[in-house]
Parts: structure tokens; C-alpha cells; sequence
């Protein structure tokens, strides 16, 4: 017996040692043919100077993001978001405590710092009153009252997964809330959940499009016939790329998705920089008039702002035509605003971001005596509390987000959207990807971030002596100015008159 374990143990050592030098030999033949490569090829420097060493330099800055995120930034330092953004929003999906010690991490020095100045006699919790309902489109065949001030916006199915969209429409409807189908078509997810949609028309009218791309009329009657479906959002552009249509990768275009979109199957899907047949404020209301008056349902537009000059066209030529032909509402997006890819250029540098955006376009309906009929929507990195507050209090009525949603459903921010690679679910047709994304305890995540983010903003608006968030104006918050010392948002962003010379 011993005879017989002695040759095993010999017989096992052997095995390790050839196996060692099979490994040894493979590292080394691979390090000469990566010489050889690296030092012929043309396009790489560093390579050829340095061969097979230089490849650690990719290495290293390709893990580089991942060693910020995790191990040196500070919990206030990343972007687009950062750790104490996501650490809030994670923590109010999961419903657990979201208080903490020993004083806040936000520095309230730097220049452009908001902050709520709460008042000595702060609102009791018995004088509180529930948000109450908005009525959007009271000009059309139906319109639609929602009260939730905070509701998901636009993403596609196709840009997120099946799970990510079964998860989020079941929680909308669990909170009370809207989800925005993006641009790409209505998919059996978002109508199982149950919740109200608003469809959301892109430039390439991806759902009710015909054959040559033109609008549909009969594939937008039956959109419209589904109950769930509350208003049509016609998308002019989106605040990280003005002026350029969507991008859905060919490796994402499954053929489920381009059948729901009208599309081919497994090649890129590039949507127009524009809609081709709107070319003026008169054309965008007559195509508003036109969804409007073939489905029945309150219809308005999303736009990043670059100035407001042509809104206020827009109002001009809404009291020419009447009011009833004025849109329902007007999604403005911040240059801030996410999305799954876009060029860095337009992301960097072009669009006004939201908090210039917002009051110019509340000011400029406000001035046109159209502010009243003319429901603002707002989107753009409003993902915790206080950013949500702090666009109701600049005039919003309603507040949406897309990220925070995508926090809740547990995007660790990998920035891997736009290559079907998402570790987590979110946003891969991977099937093995999507199998860590569970639909009935995200579903659950959703519903509770929206609950507990509407009741903080609350919290928020009872300290300023609201009683309740739609109450908060610009008197209740102050911006850091440059010289160190704060100033009243109304002092830095006055409010317009209306014609009767009354103001919010």
C-alpha cells in the first residue's frame, strides 16, 4: 500500500511539473510572438518601442477607472455620479436607514452650491398635504391627471433589457408612477407591469413608423388604444448629444427588438439628427396637433435648450392659433441629461445645462401667459432629494429620471452601456448577463427608491414651511455666489411676470 501511494504521489508531482513547463513554455512562446508583433507593427508607439511591456500600460489604464471608483476617489469626487449619490440612491432602494453621523460630506462652499433655508415654524405633520394631481392635456379627447412629481424617463427597450424593463414598469406601478417607453417602440414588458406610459416618438419613429419611415396613423391608433398608454412625448433630441439621433448597436438590434421597432435585425440603429418634416415652431405644432387629434391622448415634445428665442416663437405662434393648439406639456432636458452613447463633444460641450434651461423655459411660458397650460417636465441628473427639489422650487411639475432608476436597479455605474457587456443586467441582451438582474426584486428596489426619494423631498419642503413640494419657489433656496457668499435662487433667476402682471 505504501509502494502504491509513494507512485501516486511521485506520478502527481510529475504531472505538476510537465504541466508547469507546458505553462512556462506557453508564457514564454507568447511573450516572443507579442515581440514580434509589437515590434512590427505600425500603430502603437509605446508597442513599438517598448514590446509586450507596453501592453501593461493598456492594461493598467483600462482598470485604472475601476481602482478610482473603488479604492481612491472620494465619496464626492466621481462623475457623472458619485459615491454618495449612488450610496443614497441604493440605500432608499433597498428601504433600509438613510440617515448618518457625525455631519454631511457635502462641501457647501463651492461656487454654484444649493442648499433649502428652512423657516423657524416648519410645516406639522397633521397641516402636510399629499401631492395633489396635475391635469396634462385638458385639450384632449383624454386627458390625464397624475399627482407623482417624480416618474422614469426615457429608456428604450433595446437600450435596457427585457428584466431592467419588466422591473421598472412593475415598480412604477407599485409607487404610483410614469415610465417614459424612450424611443424605441412599445414592448410587451412595459405593459405587463401595469403602469401608466407615456410613449415616446423619436426621430425615427421606431413602433409607428411605415415602411419608408413616415409617421403611421393606424400604428399610432393602436398604441393609443392600450389604456396604460397616458400621453405621446415627441422627442426632438436629448440632452448628452443635441442635434444627433440614437445609436443602438448592431450586436443589441436582437430580432425581437427589431421587430418591435420596425427595424433590421443585427444591424446598427441609427435614428435622424432631426425630424425631417418639422422644420419650424409651426411644423412642431402641427405634427403635436396631429398625434393629438389621431389618438386622443395629451401630446407634447422633449428638447435639450440651447437658447429659448424659438420657444418663445413657439408662444407666439400658440396664440395665433389658440391655446388648445399649444403642446400638452414640454420635456426639457439638461446637457447633463444620460444616455447609452453619445460623443464626447456634444456631451462636453454643447446644450444649456438644466439649471439654466429650466427657469428660461419656465420664465418664457410664464411671460406668454402659457404656463398654466404648459406642463414643464424636467430631466438631467436629478437623482437624490435635494436636485429634485430643487427643480420643483424652479418651476417644474414634474421631475424624471433615468439613471437614479438605473442606480435602483443596480447599476454599479461600469460605464459599459453602449457594449452589451453591463455586469449587472441593466442594459445587455446577454442572457447570462440578465440572469443577475431579478425582475421581482428589483421591481421591489424601484418602488420603494421612488417612494422614499418623493417622501424626503417632502421633508425638504416642510422644514422651508410648505406643505407640500410643488409649494417650494426659488425664495426657498440659495446658490453659493463667487464670492464665497449665498444668494436667493429669485435673486439670481428673478421671476417673469405673466401678461395679467402676476407671478408664480
Amino acid at each position: 500500500m505504501q509502494t502504491t501511494l509513494a507512485g501516486w504521489v511521485i506520478g502527481t508531482i510529475e504531472l505538476m511539473a510537465a504541466l508547469f513547463l507546458v505553462v512556462v513554455g506557453s508564457l514564454v512562446l507568447a511573450t516572443l510572438v507579442f515581440f514580434v508583433v509589437d515590434r512590427n507593427q505600425t500603430r502603437s508607439a509605446v508597442l513599438r518601442n517598448y514590446p509586450v511591456i507596453g501592453r501593461f500600460r493598456y492594461w493598467f489604464e483600462h482598470l485604472g477607472e475601476f481602482f478610482r471608483q473603488y479604492f481612491f476617489a472620494m465619496d464626492r469626487e466621481e462623475l457623472p455620479f458619485n459615491r454618495a449619490q449612488r450610496t443614497w440612491v441604493y440605500r432608499a432602494a433597498k428601504n433600509i436607514d438613510n440617515t448618518r453621523a457625525f455631519g454631511s460630506t457635502r462641501d457647501l462652499r463651492p461656487e454654484g452650491t444649493v442648499f433649502f433655508v428652512n423657516t423657524a415654524f416648519p410645516t406639522l405633520d397633521e397641516d402636510a398635504v399629499a401631492p395633489q394631481p396635475l391635469v396634462i392635456g385638458p385639450h384632449a379627447r383624454e386627458p390625464y391627471a397624475h399627482a407623482a412629481f417624480f416618474n422614469v424617463s426615457a429608456m428604450s427597450f433595446g437600450a435596457i433589457s427585457a428584466p431592467a424593463v419588466r422591473a421598472l414598469t412593475r415598480g412604477a406601478f407599485g409607487a404610483g408612477i410614469w415610465v417614459d417607453t424612450g424611443e424605441g417602440g412599445l414592448s410587451p414588458y412595459h405593459l405587463e407591469g401595469g403602469c401608466a406610459l407615456v410613449f415616446e416618438i423619436g426621430t425615427a419613429k421606431y413602433g409607428v413608423r411605415d415602411a419608408e419611415g413616415r409617421l403611421d396613423d393606424d400604428r399610432l391608433r393602436a398604441i393609443a388604444a392600450h389604456p396604460q398608454v397616458k400621453m405621446f412625448n415627441l422627442k426632438l433630441g436629448q440632452g448628452a448629444k443635441p442635434g444627433k439621433g440614437g445609436v443602438l448597436p448592431g450586436a443589441k438590434v436582437t430580432p425581437e427588438i427589431a421587430a418591435i421597432r420596425g427595424i433590421p435585425a443585427g444591424a446598427d440603429s441609427i435614428s435622424p439628427n432631426r425630424h425631417p418634416e418639422i422644420d419650424c415652431v409651426a411644423d412642431l405644432l402641427d405634427v403635436i396637433g396631429h398625434i393629438r387629434d389621431v389618438t386622443g391622448k395629451p401630446t407634447g415634445f422633449k428638447a435639450p435648450l440651447g437658447d429659448v428665442a424659438w420657444i418663445a416663437d413657439l408662444c407666439v405662434e400658440v396664440h395665433r392659433r389658440g391655446v388648445a393648439s399649444a403642446p400638452d406639456f414640454i420635456v426639457v432636458d439638461g446637457s447633463e441629461g444620460g444616455t447609452g452613447a453619445a460623443p464626447q463633444s456634444l456631451m462636453d460641450g454643447v446644450g444649456l445645462p438644466l439649471r439654466e434651461a429650466l427657469p428660461l423655459l419656465v420664465d418664457t411660458l410664464t411671460r406668454a401667459g402659457l404656463r398654466e397650460r404648459i406642463r414643464v417636465v424636467c430631466s438631467g441628473k436629478c437623482i437624490t432629494p435635494y436636485e429634485v427639489a430643487w427643480a420643483l422650487a424652479m418651476g417644474a411639475d414634474f421631475v424624471n429620471s433615468a439613471r437614479g432608476f438605473m442606480f435602483a436597479l443596480g447599476c454599479i455605474q461600469a460605464l459599459q452601456c453602449n457594449r452589451n457587456t453591463c455586469p449587472t443586467g441593466v442594459t445587455t441582451h446577454d442572457p447570462r448577463l440578465q440572469r443577475g438582474l431579478v425582475v421581482t426584486d428589483k421591481a421591489e428596489r424601484v418602488a420603494h427608491y421612488a417612494r422614499n426619494l418623493m417622501y424626503e423631498v417632502g421633508v425638504i419642503a416642510h422644514a422651508c414651511g410648505v406643505r407640500e413640494p410643488r409649494e417650494l419657489r426659488r425664495w426657498h433656496a440659495r446658490v453659493v455666489g463667487d464670492d464665497g457668499l449665498s444668494r436667493r435662487l429669485d435673486e439670481l433667476y428673478p421671476y417673469a411676470t405673466d401678461p395679467a402682471g402676476a407671478r408664480p
